[in-house]
C-alpha cells in the first residue's frame, strides 16, 4: 500500500468557458457531465433560465505526479468554471426568447464552447424542427455578431458625441469602433480585425461576444464516436472552414463515465476508441486557444498548480500569489518537470544542476516548478 494521497484543493481559477448553443442540444446535459452539477436538463426551450456555473479541477497529470513524488499535505489544483446559459434563438439580439439576457451572462468570461446537435432522438425536439448541424451554427454566430452590433453602436454614439469636440483619445477610440463596426455590419466576427494594445484597451470594455475565442463541441451519439456519421461530417468540415477546434462529445457517454469508479474509466473510454475524457480534451482545446502554460510551487506544506499567459514574465508570476512577491522581487530559481523526473526530488535536482536563477526577464514556461525569490 502507498501513502495516503494529500487532499486537494481547488482554489486556482485557470479560465473562465462560456457554454451556448440553441435550445435542446444538450447544452445542460454536457454540462452536467463535465462539472456533475446537476443542471435541469429537460426537453423543452429555456429549461435554463439563469446560468448554471459548475467549477472543476483541470485534470493535470503533472500535478498528479508531483504530489506522488513530493507527498504534500495540501495540494492546490487549477480550476476551471463552466456557465450554462440558456438555449439562444434566431431574433436573440432582439430579445426573443430573453437572448440579450442570456448573452449578458457571457460577456465576462474567457472563451466560448459552441455546443452543436449531430444526434437524432424523437423524443428531443429540434427547436428549427429538424437537425442541421450547419445551419444552428450560422443561426448562432449570426445572432452573437448582431448582440455585438448592437452593443457597440450604443458605444459608438457616446464616442461620436465627444469626437466632436476634437478631443484626441474621443477621436482615436472612434476610429477603432468604426473599423469593428464595418466587420460586424459585414457579418464576419469582431476577432477578424487585429487591434493593438492602445487599441484593446478601448475595445475590450464593450465586452464584444465575437472577439472571443470560441471552440465547437460536437454533441453526438454513441455510434459517432467510433464511426461518424453524415451531421458530424458536415459540422467538421464547416469547422475547418472558420480555422476553429472541435470537440467531439457524447453527453451520454460523459454522464456514464462519471457513475464509474476511477480505476474502470479508461477501459470504459477505449470501447469507444477514446484516450481521455471530454473534459481533458476540452481543457486542452482551451488553453491552446488562449495560449495559457501552468506552472507550480512547493512552498511550506502546499504544492499548487497556477496557469498564467503564455509568455509571462517571472515578476508577473509571483504576483499571482501575492503583490509583494513581485514588489519584492529577486529572482527565480526554475527547474522543468522532466528535469525534476530525472532528478527524483529536489535535493536531488539541487545537487545535479538542475535548478537554475532567473531574473525579472525570464518568461514562465509550461511545466516550471518555480521558487520566487523575493524582499519581505
Amino acid at each position: 500500500m502507498g501513502a495516503k494521497p494529500p487532499s486537494i484543493w481547488t482554489e486556482t481559477m485557470g479560465f473562465s468557458c462560456g457554454i451556448i448553443g440553441l435550445p435542446n442540444v444538450g447544452k445542460s446535459t454536457i454540462f452536467n457531465a463535465l462539472t456533475a452539477a446537476g443542471a435541469p436538463a429537460s426537453n423543452y426551450p429555456f429549461c435554463t433560465i439563469d446560468p448554471n456555473i459548475g467549477v472543476v479541477q483541470v485534470p493535470d497529470e503533472r500535478l498528479q505526479g508531483l504530489a506522488r513524488m513530493l507527498n504534500p499535505p495540501q495540494v492546490t489544483a487549477t480550476t476551471l468554471e463552466f456557465r450554462d446559459i440558456a438555449g439562444l434563438v434566431e431574433g436573440a439580439h432582439e430579445g426573443k426568447g430573453r437572448g440579450n439576457r442570456f448573452l449578458d451572462q457571457i460577456r465576462n468570461v474567457d472563451v466560448l464552447a459552441h455546443v452543436v446537435r449531430c444526434f437524432d432522438d424523437p423524443n428531443v425536439v429540434h427547436v428549427d424542427g429538424a437537425v442541421d448541424p450547419v445551419r444552428d451554427v450560422e443561426v448562432l454566430e449570426m445572432e452573437l455578431i448582431l448582440a455585438d452590433l448592437q452593443a457597440l453602436q450604443r458605444r459608438l454614439d457616446r464616442i461620436r458625441r465627444a469626437a466632436k469636440s476634437q478631443e484626441r483619445s474621443a477621436m482615436e477610440e472612434l476610429a477603432v469602433l468604426e473599423r469593428l463596426e464595418q466587420a460586424l455590419d459585414a457579418g464576419r466576427r469582431a476577432s477578424v480585425i487585429p487591434l493593438g494594445q492602445e487599441e484593446r484597451a478601448f475595445v475590450d470594455p464593450v465586452g464584444l461576444l465575437t472577439r472571443k475565442p470560441l471552440f465547437y463541441v460536437a454533441n453526438v451519439g454513441e455510434e459517432d464516436l467510433t464511426a461518424p456519421g453524415a451531421w458530424l461530417s458536415a459540422l467538421e468540415k464547416r469547422v475547418r472552414q472558420s480555422s476553429s477546434e472541435l470537440v467531439v462529445i457524447c453527453g451520454k457517454v460523459e454522464a456514464e463515465l462519471l457513475e464509474l469508479p476511477e480505476e474502470d474509466r479508461g477501459d470504459y473510454l477505449r470501447a469507444y476508441g477514446l484516450e481521455r475524457s471530454g473534459l481533458e480534451r476540452l481543457v486542452e482545446v482551451g488553453y491552446r486557444l488562449l495560449d495559457l502554460v501552468t506552472f507550480y510551487t512547493v512552498v511550506g506544506r502546499e504544492l499548487r498548480a497556477w496557469t498564467v499567459p503564455r509568455g509571462t514574465p517571472a515578476p508577473e508570476a509571483a504576483r499571482r500569489i501575492h503583490s509583494d512577491m513581485e514588489r519584492g522581487f529577486i529572482r527565480a530559481d526554475v527547474i522543468s518537470f522532466q528535469q525534476f523526473l530525472q532528478a527524483g526530488s529536489l535535493s536531488a535536482a539541487r545537487e545535479a544542476g538542475f535548478i537554475r536563477s532567473e531574473g525579472r526577464d525570464y518568461e514562465i514556461q509550461d511545466g516550471d516548478i518555480v521558487t520566487f525569490r523575493f524582499r519581505a
